[in-house]
């Protein structure tokens, strides 16, 4: 389908989240630029899981089947949780398959990349390009300057840079960068799902995620690879400090085993097999966009995924929201009518209905990790933890997105000005 649009496109970051806005757009018709700051695509990788939501969202923008051809498994699979007590013989808390089947999909960050890099033209691919500051001209359009001493110009910014993100100022006018530290640090590793088996692993691994619950720390495991290997993600939290401003520096450090141990050291038999599997780890401090933006678009700059809604990862729900972002945005710039002279019009709708929504998983994201890690405190035994966990995703996973941006769309085209460009194709 063809769609030629009178404005220019930037998109800066080549991540998930930017490189499945590119593809869409280009499946449309409509041409796109890629920065990415790094020197080649996927340079940085880790498992993550897509729910329900996240999975609708990508057929939707058309881009689910090439996806699915590089993935773990050649169809969605039942991926909901199972908690258990990190402590003692790891007594099952809850079974959330058994209150609400969630068929999911796991994906290796690069493998993503690597699906939908051949959907694009190479001439609108550059690497090495950090995007730096983002100004508006008196013409009305963008001029991005880049790290290298370069500039690019477009009508329309769409920032995809992370939750580092450059383009975030640009839409908050705020020199900060609107980042606290959570006070939780996530350790990531890799294990060989057999080498687990061979050391006495009697918990079931190998076929759905679990979640280890305690107190203050929770592991999560799921499988990857055709559960050939298990990504294991060790989390740790101190609640009792108020969260802070951006940590300077790395956020991501490798840390000997020996520290993980120690923290773990008072959990059960498995967990302990899994941590004595584990040589040196990732550790990850987890950051968020905290106060949550009250807006996503400024003039015609606009945020997608982290850049706008950077959360913490308890309810695997980032990456997700990133691809709503991405499929609410695409269909309003490929509609027949959106043209540059009603592109203000068009990214408000986009701006009436994304914050609302993702914020409101940003928060929920939050509040899971506490639940995750209250495990253990008094009065919150296995009773209270069941009781919390009912129901956690729904939200998440069941929102009608696509009904939404229909009478969004409807809403739109009844806007004398949007008609009148349609009228002009």
């Amino acid at each position: 389908m063809s769609s030629a649009k009178d404005f220019r496109i930037a998109i800066v970051g080549g991540g998930m989240c930017g490189l499945a806005c590119a593809v869409g757009l280009s499946l449309r018709g409509i041409r796109a630029d890629v920065f990415e700051a790094a020197p080649e695509f996927g340079q940085v990788g880790a498992g993550v899981g897509l729910g329900l939501n996240a999975i609708r969202a990508l057929a939707g923008l058309g881009i689910l089947e090439p996806i699915m051809e590089k993935a773990d498994t050649k169809k969605p699979t039942l991926r909901s949780f199972i908690f258990v007590s990190g402590y003692g013989q790891h007594e099952l808390i809850y079974d959330y398959a058994k209150h609400s089947g969630q068929f999911g999909l796991g994906i290796y960050r690069p493998t993503f990349l690597d699906a939908l890099l051949p959907f694009l033209n190479p001439d609108r691919l550059h690497l090495n390009k950090r995007c730096t500051h983002v100004d508006q001209l008196n013409s009305g359009a963008y001029r991005l300057r880049f790290s290298d001493g370069t500039t690019e110009e477009a009508d329309l910014v769409v920032g995809a840079d992370g939750i580092r993100s450059t383009i975030r100022n640009a839409v908050t006018k705020d020199s900060s960068s609107g980042l606290v530290f959570s006070n939780t640090v996530a350790y990531r590793s890799l294990i060989p799902h057999d080498s687990l088996i061979k050391a006495g692993l009697k918990t079931s691994v190998n076929t759905m995620p679990v979640c280890w619950m305690a107190d203050n720390k929770h592991l999560i495991t799921f499988p990857m690879q055709g559960s050939k290997m298990l990504n294991v993600v060790m989390f740790s939290s101190e609640y009792s400090k108020p969260m802070k401003s951006e940590l300077k520096g790395a956020w991501v450090e490798t840390v000997p085993r020996s520290e993980i141990e120690t923290l773990y050291k008072d959990m059960g038999e498995d967990v302990k097999i899994i941590v004595n599997h584990v040589n040196n780890s990732a550790k990850w401090y987890i950051h968020q966009v905290n106060p949550p933006l009250a807006s996503y678009v400024s003039g015609r700059v606009v945020l997608v995924g982290d850049s706008a809604h950077g959360m913490q990862p308890h309810l695997g729900a980032g990456v997700g929201q990133g691809f709503e972002d991405v499929y609410v945005l695409v269909r309003l710039l490929s509609h027949p009518g959106t043209r540059l002279s009603n592109l203000d019009s068009v990214l408000n709708i986009y701006d009436q209905l994304r914050p609302r929504r993702a914020n409101m998983v940003l928060e929920a994201s939050a509040r899971a990790g506490r639940i995750f890690d209250g495990f253990g405190k008094p009065g919150q035994g296995p009773t209270w933890a069941a009781k919390m966990l009912a129901g956690i995703w729904e939200p998440v996973w069941h929102h009608d997105l696509k009904a939404e941006v229909d009478a969004a769309l409807k809403q739109l085209e009844g806007n004398s000005g949007f008609s009148f460009s349609m009228s002009r194709l």
